[in-house]
C-alpha cells in the first residue's frame, strides 16, 4: 500500500528540472540587463556586425551564377509606428540576429528564392497581421482613401424656432 496515497512527493525527471533551472538562470541575467540600455545596444551591434561579417564571408566563398533579386534604391520606406517598449524591441532584435547567425552555418537554410514566392509570402503575412486592423476599419466604416468619402461642412444655422423639448 505504499504506492497509493503515500507521503512521498513525485520525483521529477532531471531533464525538465535542468531545463527549468537553465531558463531561470537565463531570465535572471536578462532581468539584470534591463537598466543597462547602452551596454545592451552595444552588444546587439556587436552581434549584428558579426552576423554581417559572416554573411559577407559566406557570399565571398559562394559565387552565385543564378538570377538575383532585383533591387532599387529609389523605393521609399515608410514603416508603421509601433508602440513597443525599448527593452522588448532590443530583445527581439538581438534574438533575430543570433538566430540568423546560427542559421548561416547550416546549408539547409540556404534556399533559392523566386520573386513570385516572396510576393505570395508577403501577401499572406500582410493579411495575417493586418486582419484585426482591417476588421476594425470596416466596423467603423473607415475608408483610408478619399474617393467617395463624405465631406462634412459643419453645423448649418437652424431657421426653425423649435425648442429643445420637441414641442
Amino acid at each position: 500500500m505504499e504506492g497509493i496515497g503515500g507521503d512521498r512527493a513525485p520525483v521529477a525527471s532531471p531533464l525538465p528540472q535542468w531545463g527549468h533551472d537553465t531558463w531561470r538562470m537565463y531570465q535572471y541575467y536578462l532581468d539584470k540587463t534591463t537598466p543597462h540600455t547602452t551596454y545592451r545596444w552595444m552588444g546587439t551591434l556587436v552581434i549584428a556586425a558579426i552576423y554581417c561579417l559572416r554573411v559577407y564571408s559566406v557570399q565571398e566563398l559562394e559565387i552565385s551564377d543564378g538570377p538575383l533579386l532585383p533591387t532599387k534604391g529609389s523605393d521609399e520606406f515608410k514603416p508603421f509606428i509601433r508602440r513597443l517598449p525599448e527593452f522588448k524591441f532590443w530583445y527581439s532584435m538581438t534574438k533575430a540576429f543570433y538566430i540568423a547567425f546560427v542559421m548561416t552555418f547550416f546549408s539547409l537554410f540556404d534556399v533559392p528564392v523566386f520573386w513570385p514566392i516572396l510576393l505570395c509570402y508577403w501577401i499572406v503575412l500582410f493579411v495575417l497581421t493586418m486582419r484585426r486592423q482591417i476588421a476594425h476599419m470596416i466596423k467603423y466604416k473607415y475608408i483610408p482613401l478619399n474617393i467617395g468619402k463624405q465631406k462634412y461642412t459643419g453645423k448649418k444655422a437652424s431657421t426653425s424656432g423649435s425648442s429643445l423639448c420637441g414641442d
